[in-house]
C-alpha cells in the first residue's frame, strides 16, 4: 500500500525515464493524471492515456524523449511530503534549474507551474520539483 501518491507517481516517471522505458503505467487517481496532464504541457510528458471505459484503475504515460533519444525528463525532486506539508505564496514560486526545470503547485485554481503561479498570484502546496 502506497501512502504518498504523488511521491510513488514521480518516481514512476524517473525511474522510467533512466533506464529508457517509453511507457509508464500508475494507479488511477484525478490528482495524479491533472498532474500528468501539467507535466504533458511542460513537455516532460509526450501523452496522458486514462481509459474510458469500465472502472479506471490505472492509466498510462508516455515520456518524451528528444531528438537524440535522451529522456526530457532529468530529474525530480519532492518538496512537500505527507509528514510534512510546505506551502508557499506565489512571491515564493521560483524557477528551478535556471528556468529549465519547474516546480508544481497545488493550488485553489488546481495543479499550476511556478510560472503560472506568479503569473496568476496564487500559491499552494508545493509537490515536487522537476527538470
Amino acid at each position: 500500500m502506497v501512502t504518498d501518491r504523488v511521491g510513488d507517481f514521480i518516481i514512476r516517471l524517473q525511474n522510467a525515464a533512466m533506464s529508457g522505458k517509453r511507457e509508464v503505467v500508475a494507479p488511477y487517481s484525478s490528482h495524479l493524471v491533472a498532474i500528468a496532464k501539467k507535466l504533458e504541457g511542460l513537455g516532460f510528458i509526450a501523452a496522458v492515456e486514462v481509459p474510458t471505459e469500465g472502472v479506471k484503475k490505472t492509466f498510462t504515460v508516455e515520456l518524451a524523449y528528444d531528438e537524440r533519444g535522451q529522456a526530457r525528463l532529468r530529474g525530480v525532486k519532492r518538496v512537500s511530503k505527507p509528514g510534512r506539508r510546505l506551502y508557499a505564496p506565489s512571491t515564493a514560486a521560483h524557477r528551478v534549474k535556471g528556468g529549465t526545470g519547474a516546480r508544481i503547485f497545488s493550488s485553489s485554481k488546481g495543479i499550476v507551474s511556478d510560472a503560472e503561479a506568479r503569473a496568476a498570484h496564487v500559491g499552494g502546496e508545493e509537490l515536487f520539483e522537476i527538470w
